[in-house]
C-alpha cells in the first residue's frame, strides 16, 4: 500500500501515514464491471441463439402446427386485438353466413393477414345456414334483407359489439344468382345496400354485396386451400428445401380439382410467361386466366399469382351420370328401331349396364320413355362409354368441352382433389389420400364386378364409411369411371401421377372459397397496421433496435469495451509497479533517518 509519511522530532520522534486509493482496489472493480458485462453478454448470446433457433425450418413447422392446433380453440372475444369479418355465401340452395376473425398484422409487408374461421365457447365453427337460395327473393326483391336478416343477427350477437362498426361485410352471391335476369340480381342487391345498414352497424357499402362469376370463385377457393397450406408464407432462404420453396423465394403452389354434384372445377397456378399461342387460343388463355396480387402494397410483387381456373357445368358427378342415362336411352331405342330389337324395353330383356353394380336393377325415365337397365359391373367398358361425354376436341392442348388448358407441369406441381374426387376415393373403396392411378383402377374395377348383393350386405355389416349411403353404393362405380376419365383423359393428368391428395378436410377443417374472398378483400388492411408500426418503431428503444436487429454492432462494442478494461488494468498494473520500486529506497532512508535518532538521548 503506498502512504505518505510525516515525521516530528520535538519533543519526540513519531509519524504517522494516511493510504492513497490501493490500485488493488481498482483492479477489483474492474474485474467485477468486466464480469458484469461478460454475464451480459452471454445472456445476450443465450436470447440471440434462442431466436436463432426458434426460425428453424422444424420449429417454424412446429409453429404452424400449434397455430392449427389453436384454430381449433373457441376465440377470445375479450381480446382487443382482434378484428372480425363477414362473409355470406348465397348459393343456389342456400345462403350461409361465415365469420372470421385475425390478430393485428405483424409488422412484416411480407406477411398476410392471419385469417381463421370463428369458434363459439364450445369450439365449433360460427356458421349458419338457411333454405332457400337468395334466388328465391327474384319477384319479391323488397324482402332480400328480411331473408338474410336471421344470419346477420346470428353473427352480431358472436361479434363483440364495440368491433361492430369497424367489421366488414361481404355478401357474395354464386350460381343462383347468375341464372337471374341482370334487373333482377340489381333490384337484390339494391334492397340489401338500402336496408341492411340501418339495422347492423357491420362496415358494408355497395361495392361489398355482388354477384361473383365462378371465375372468381374457382380463384377464392384457390387461394382458400393454399393459404390454409402454408403456400403463401415467404421464408428465409435456408429455408427453401425444407418449404419446397422455388428459386424466386416463392413456395409452390397447389392446383385444385373440385367435382360437385352439377359441375366441375380446376384452378392453378401458371407460369407468368406463356409460349406464343395462335390468336384464337391466346384470346381464350386470356379468359380463362386470373392475375392477382394478395399483397398490401401493389409496389410489393411477391404476392402476384397467375391462376389458369375453369368451371364445367355438367360435368359433376349427378349431372354426368343424366347425360349418361340419356346416352344410352337414345341410342338404345335408335338401335331398337333399326334392328327391330327390343332391348331394354321390358325387365325380362333390360339393358346391361357396365356402369353399375354385377345384378343391380334400375329404371331410366324420359318423359313418356321408359328404359330397364340391369348392372354388368365392366369398369372397363363404362369407362369407353363415358369417353363421349368429355366432348374432346382433337386440340393437343383443350381439355373438356374443347376448352383450352394451360399446360400443367406435371414434373412440378401438387393438386388437391375434393367433394366427388375424395368421395370416390374413401367412401366406399377407402383409400382416400395419396392417389395413384393404377391402384385406384384395381380397387374399382373389383368393385364394380361385385354382386349387388354383396355389396349391400358389406354396407349393413358396416364395411364402408359412415358417410356411404345406398346411392353411393349404387353409383360408385360410374362415379369411379367418370372420375377417372375426367382425370386422365380429360386433364391429361398422366396414369401414375403421384401428387395428388383427395380431401374432404385440410387439418381438420373444411376449407370454403369464402376463407379465399375474405382474405383477398381485406388485402390492403394491413397497410394501416402498418403505419402505426412505423410509429412505434420511431418512437421505440433504440436498444432493441440496436441489440436485437444489429447483432454485430452490438458484439463490435462489447469488445471495444473489453479491450478497454483490459488495457485499463495494464496500466494501472505498471503504475503499481513503479510505485513499489520508488517507494523502496524511500523506506529505506526513512529508517536510515529515523532509527538513529531512537538512541539520541536528550540531555537534562
Amino acid at each position: 500500500m503506498a502512504r505518505i509519511s510525516f515525521s516530528y522530532l520535538c519533543p519526540a520522534s513519531w509519524y504517522f501515514t494516511v493510504p492513497t486509493v490501493s490500485p488493488f482496489l481498482r483492479q477489483r472493480v474492474a474485474f467485477l464491471g468486466l464480469f458484469f458485462i461478460s454475464c451480459l453478454l452471454l445472456l445476450m448470446l443465450i436470447m440471440d441463439f434462442r431466436h436463432w433457433g426458434a426460425s428453424l425450418p422444424r420449429d417454424r413447422q412446429y409453429e404452424r402446427y400449434l397455430a392449427r392446433v389453436g384454430e381449433l380453440e373457441a376465440t377470445d372475444t375479450e381480446d382487443p386485438n382482434l378484428n372480425y369479418g363477414l362473409v355470406v355465401d348465397c348459393g343456389s340452395s342456400g345462403s350461409r353466413i361465415f365469420v372470421y376473425f385475425w390478430p393485428r398484422h405483424n409488422g412484416n409487408p411480407h406477411d398476410l393477414l392471419d385469417i381463421k374461421q370463428m369458434r363459439d365457447r364450445n369450439s365449433q365453427p360460427v356458421v349458419k345456414k338457411i333454405k332457400p337460395g337468395i334466388s328465391a327473393m327474384a319477384d319479391t326483391p323488397e324482402h332480400a334483407s328480411d331473408y338474410l336478416r336471421p344470419l346477420l343477427s346470428f353473427a352480431a350477437a358472436h361479434v363483440p359489439v364495440k368491433k361492430h362498426k369497424e367489421t366488414p361485410l361481404y355478401i357474395l352471391c354464386t350460381a343462383g344468382m347468375r341464372l337471374l335476369p341482370e334487373r333482377k340480381q340489381l333490384a337484390i342487391l339494391a334492397d340489401l345496400v338500402k336496408d341492411l345498414p340501418l339495422e347492423f352497424d357491420f362496415l358494408f357499402s355497395q361495392s361489398q354485396a355482388e354477384v361473383i362469376s365462378g371465375k372468381q370463385e374457382g380463384v377464392y377457393a384457390w387461394i382458400g386451400i393454399n393459404f390454409v397450406l402454408g403456400r403463401f408464407d415467404h421464408e428465409d432462404e435456408s429455408d427453401a428445401e425444407a418449404s419446397q420453396e422455388s428459386a424466386t423465394g416463392r413456395r409452390r403452389t397447389v392446383g385444385i380439382l373440385d367435382m360437385g354434384g352439377a359441375s366441375l372445377q380446376i384452378a392453378y397456378e401458371v407460369p407468368t410467361s406463356t409460349s406464343v399461342l395462335p390468336p384464337k387460343q391466346e384470346e381464350a388463355a386470356k379468359i380463362l386466366l386470373a392475375e392477382f396480387n394478395l399483397g398490401c402494397d401493389v409496389q410489393h410483387t411477391e404476392h402476384v399469382y397467375r391462376v389458369y381456373v375453369t368451371t364445367f357445368l355438367g360435368f359433376g358427378g349427378n349431372f354426368a351420370r343424366q347425360r349418361y342415362e340419356d346416352l344410352v336411352l337414345n341410342e338404345t331405342l335408335n338401335k331398337n328401331r333399326l334392328l327391330g330389337q327390343k332391348t331394354g324395353l321390358s325387365p325380362d330383356n333390360p339393358f346391361l349396364d357396365p356402369c353399375l353394380p354385377v345384378g343391380l336393377t334400375d329404371v331410366v325415365e324420359r318423359n313418356s320413355q321408359v328404359l330397364h337397365i340391369r348392372g354388368k359391373g365392366d369398369w372397363a367398358t363404362c369407362g369407353a362409354m363415358l369417353s363421349p361425354l368429355l366432348a374432346r376436341s382433337n386440340t393437343s392442348k383443350a381439355s373438356l368441352n374443347g376448352i383450352y388448358q394451360s399446360p400443367i407441369d406435371f414434373n412440378n406441381s401438387e393438386f388437391y382433389g375434393f367433394s366427388e374426387f375424395f368421395y370416390c376415393t374413401e367412401d366406399v373403396l377407402r383409400i382416400g389420400g395419396r392417389y395413384h392411378g393404377p391402384t385406384f383402377a384395381k380397387a374399382a374395377q373389383d368393385y364394380c364386378g361385385m354382386a349387388w348383393s354383396v355389396l349391400t350386405q358389406r354396407f349393413k355389416n358396416g364395411l364402408f364409411s359412415s358417410h356411404a349411403d345406398e346411392h353411393r353404393l349404387k353409383y360408385q362405380c360410374f362415379k369411379s369411371a367418370w372420375m377417372y376419365q375426367v382425370l386422365h383423359e380429360g386433364f391429361h393428368f398422366p396414369y401414375d401421377y403421384p401428387n395428388l391428395r383427395t380431401a374432404q378436410l385440410v387439418y381438420d377443417r373444411e376449407v370454403q372459397w369464402t376463407l379465399g374472398a375474405i382474405l383477398y378483400k381485406t388485402r390492403f388492411l394491413p397497410l394501416r397496421d402498418l403505419r402505426q408500426e412505423s410509429v412505434r418503431q420511431t418512437h421505440g428503444s433504440w436498444f432493441r433496435l440496436s441489440f436485437v436487429y444489429n447483432h454485430y454492432l452490438f458484439f463490435a462494442c462489447i469488445l471495444v469495451v473489453l479491450l478497454a478494461i483490459i488495457l485499463y488494468l495494464l496500466r494501472l498494473r505498471r503504475i503499481h509497479h513503479r510505485q513499489t520500486r520508488a517507494s523502496a529506497p524511500l523506506d529505506l532512508l526513512w529508517i536510515e533517518e529515523v532509527v538513529p535518532m531512537i538512541g539520541v538521548q536528550v540531555g537534562p
